[in-house]
């Protein structure tokens, strides 16, 4: 039997593209207009940011409803504040409390940060300065720059790197702006951290996001010792659609279908994982929130409909790709997050922990929503210190390391 052609996205031919027009949505004809907008000669490349502004309009109109409703009952209810506070206030115990089971205690009685109250974005410029060198090449396209972390003095041995890849709902993947606090804690305490920007929908189409992002690690992995660090301990970390596509990467260590153009040899592998409010499942319908999800990525991210390519969004899937010899994970989620909702990452923990040889740690934060790590100071401190103590504690033993001291 011969599929019938999916009228959701325009065809190459005049015939197909003319029964797409007739069909689509106002949504996907402000998409394709974007798209081949940017294709135009001379000025395209000037109105390629529009397809990351239409894209994100429908990712909002699809998202927002979910985040007023709930920010709206948040601060409503009676004695909300409160309960807000008292849940802020929690915070490093929780962390501390969560990572008992990776983190020697000794390490974990470290004075942790006071809340804040000013939220993180306020210290873009004092975070900048462990910037060392920004707009590094890690590829050919354009867009594959990265801002390298560090600090001024180097430690004598070559220093653990971590990777971080920011978020954006995979059509805007900017390096501006996210992981500050995160990076320049790591920095501070001799780390070297590249953050990436890397290829989105929708012009870029789904799994461009994920062979940048192991271009990265392969360069790292490569080149990283020119900036201090240590080939032979990479780490990666990501929020949001950044968790997703770090978890990916960490899930899926030099896959040859997922390799993208990278040269024989390329190695992807990383030490360690930390997926920050991240969306580990591409698969799953059973809410009206995730059909939502699956519909976006349809429309503007992976252009194909589940039912017919099941094995893409399979192949996309972190939840789907989880193994026995999975590197170590830290997995943070808030539970008052209205965009991902917190069971996703309770799901991925609890598989991953079931399978996993290795380290699976979890922190979850009562009442923290998306994005908390740039505008909720009474908790961004903590999670930087935290995500530190486990990267230590994974870098402290492992393999490389310890064979070096042995050696």
């Amino acid at each position: 039997m011969t599929a019938r052609p999916d009228t959701r996205y325009p065809g190459s031919d005049m015939w197909s593209r003319a029964r797409w027009l007739l069909t689509a949505g106002p949504a996907d004809r402000m998409l394709a207009l974007t798209v081949a907008s940017a294709s135009l000669p001379v000025i395209g490349k000037h109105l390629e940011p529009l397809g990351a502004v239409a894209a994100m309009s429908v990712w909002g109109f699809r998202h927002m409803p979910d985040f007023f409703s709930s920010s709206a009952k948040s601060w409503m209810t009676p004695g909300s504040a409160e309960i807000r506070k008292a849940e802020r206030d929690q915070t490093s115990a929780i962390a501390a409390e969560a990572l008992r089971a990776v983190v020697p205690a000794a390490d974990l009685a470290v004075e942790w940060p006071a809340p804040e109250q000013k939220p993180p974005l306020w210290n873009t410029l004092q975070y900048r300065r462990n910037v060392y060198r920004t707009s590094v090449r890690y590829g050919d396209s354009p867009t594959q720059l990265m801002d390298v972390w560090r600090p001024k003095q180097l430690p004598a041995e070559p220093a653990p790197v971590l990777l971080f890849v920011p978020g954006g709902a995979w059509v805007h993947g900017s390096r501006m702006l996210q992981g500050y606090a995160l990076m320049s804690h790591l920095a501070e305490q001799g780390w070297v951290c590249l953050s990436i920007d890397y290829r989105v929908a929708p012009h870029h189409r789904w799994p461009r996001h994920l062979h940048d992002v192991k271009a990265a690690i392969a360069w790292a992995r490569a080149n990283v010792d020119k900036f201090g660090g240590d080939r032979d301990f990479v780490a990666v970390a990501g929020c949001s659609a950044g968790g997703h596509l770090a978890a990916l990467a960490g899930l899926t260590p030099n896959d040859p279908e997922l390799q993208g153009d990278l040269p024989d040899g390329s190695d992807t592998s990383v030490d360690a994982v930390i997926g920050i409010y991240g969306r580990y499942d591409w698969e799953d319908r059973s809410t009206e929130e995730r059909m939502r999800f699956v519909d976006f990525l349809e429309r503007v991210v992976v252009k194909r409909k589940i039912d017919r390519h099941p094995e893409v969004f399979r192949q996309a899937s972190p939840i789907a790709q989880i193994h026995r010899d999975a590197p170590p994970f830290l997995v943070i989620h808030g539970t008052g997050d209205s965009v991902i909702p917190v069971e996703q990452a309770r799901s991925f923990v609890e598989r991953l922990g079931a399978v996993s040889d290795s380290e699976v740690g979890y922190i979850e934060l009562p009442g923290a929503g998306h994005a908390f790590d740039m505008t909720d100071g009474a908790r961004t401190g903590p999670m930087a210190t935290a995500i530190g103590l486990f990267l230590n504690q994974i870098h402290r033993n492992s393999p490389v390391r310890q064979a070096k001291a042995v050696i």
